[in-house]
């Protein structure tokens, strides 16, 4: 893996802030105070950058929100979020047929859903999921509406998102044991049901408090890639307290830290190191509107930077 691909996704459908659309843009400029870029930060460690651009995304003054809703499911601006996560999906795929390693840069959690079917085409793929939330809501548990609290639900065909209406959104090769949601700490009631129910495995902040990162993570990505051939790291930068990454449309007090974060990606480039697994990347919902200097759109590119190796010696 030398060449990587950056795709970037200005989705803000899936939320109800906007300024998450910004997000790749933000991300790719980097640092206000060194001008150092994403691109820099990875080049730095010898890889080869080529930026795809962005998926066309509908602006959403152009569409009705409530056009693919029926009577018994919510689910804003579905014709949409299927038609951007199906452009996501061929893109990420693509890259991977050219021997490339696509790095995806969000916008919303929604692009996940095209994310994670890209990426799983061909291979069972398992996923580390680093958000506060569970993203487990589906169309009839929803309470906003909102996509990008679903795509993990999505994938996995929970609930609604079985019929066939939801093909475009179910992941053929993800398996809910091979999936790990780490360091919740804001999941509905209806989402603690599908977890209980499921065969997914959940940490939560408390389990990162009791244990510490390293043993939290890296059990992690062992249960995971005990059945799945490939990894693919979906990383939501609301998992960071609000401290460190401030410019996200839905912070929540208590989250991991700088160092925490950073440990995090550590360690699985470590583990890629041992066994080849690393298959795609993405990071989400940073929100340059509420950010400060461009703080949280700069740590995604360090954070980028660790999960591919960046070492302090």
């Amino acid at each position: 893996m030398t060449q990587i691909r950056i795709i970037g996704v200005p989705m803000d459908l899936g939320a109800d802030r906007r300024g998450v659309d910004m997000g790749p843009s933000a991300i790719r400029y980097g640092n206000i105070s060194d001008r150092a870029s994403f691109i820099s930060k990875l080049e730095k460690l010898s890889y080869t950058c080529f930026d795809d651009g962005d998926i066309p995304v509908p602006t959403p003054e152009t569409r009705d929100p409530t056009a693919g809703e029926t009577r018994t499911y919510r689910a804003k601006y579905l014709p949409e979020t299927e038609e951007v996560c199906t452009q996501l999906s061929n893109a990420v795929n693509a890259a991977l047929a050219d021997d490339e390693f696509p790095i995806i840069l969000g916008g919303d959690h929604s692009i996940a859903i095209g994310s994670l079917n890209g990426t799983s085409q061909a291979e069972e793929v398992g996923v580390i999921w680093f958000d506060a939330h569970a993203d487990l809501n589906t169309p009839e548990t929803t309470p906003s509406g909102n996509v990008h609290g679903m795509p993990l639900a999505a994938v996995l065909g929970v609930g609604a998102f079985q019929d066939a209406d939801f093909e475009w959104a179910r992941a053929q090769n993800v398996r809910e044991e091979n999936v790990a949601i780490v360091g919740l700490r804001s999941v509905d009631e209806a989402e603690k049901a599908v977890i209980r129910d499921s065969d997914i495995t959940a940490y939560t902040m408390s389990d990162i408090d009791e244990r510490g990162i390293a043993a939290v993570v890296s059990e992690a990505v062992d249960t995971v890639a005990e059945n799945a051939d490939q990894l693919h790291v979906s990383f939501d930068l609301d998992w960071l307290d609000p401290v460190e990454a401030p410019g996200v449309g839905t912070p929540v007090s208590g989250g991991v830290s700088y160092r925490e974060a950073h440990y995090a990606l550590e360690s699985i480039a470590r583990y890629h190191e041992r066994d080849p697994i690393l298959r795609s990347l993405e990071f989400v919902e940073v929100n340059p509107i509420l950010d400060e200097q461009n703080k949280t759109a700069a740590l995604t590119g360090e954070l980028a930077a660790s999960a591919l190796g960046k070492r302090v010696l």
